[in-house]
């Protein structure tokens, strides 16, 4: 999978989300995960594993990859809400942190 257009996220349940490489690349974390010279499985696959982050969080922060990559450079002023919920914030806000969001 490696040099691919998609990207292989894996929570720590083992749920695996299969992205658009330029989605994932959002988080700059992911981004030298992937880019990074060596012989890492990450690189040669395509495949990166959370452990620490639940499929919920990382379901709702590649939300967010997509919501960045889409309003990015946004011309037309508005931007739409991204909505998190409460219960769910403090979670999120550590995942944001880890993968440099």
């Amino acid at each position: 999978m490696a040099d691919t257009e998609y990207v292989k996220l894996i929570s720590a349940e083992g749920h695996e989300f299969i992205i658009d490489r330029n989605a994932a690349v959002v988080s700059n974390t992911i981004k030298s995960m992937l880019q990074g010279a060596g012989t890492y499985t990450e690189t040669s696959q395509g495949e990166i594993r959370f452990p620490e982050i639940t499929t919920r969080t990382l379901e709702k922060t590649i939300q967010y990859f997509y919501y960045k990559l889409k309003y990015t450079n946004n011309k037309e002023g508005h931007l739409p809400e991204f909505k998190i919920e409460p219960e769910h914030a403090l979670e999120l806000l550590m995942a944001a942190n880890y993968l440099d969001t």
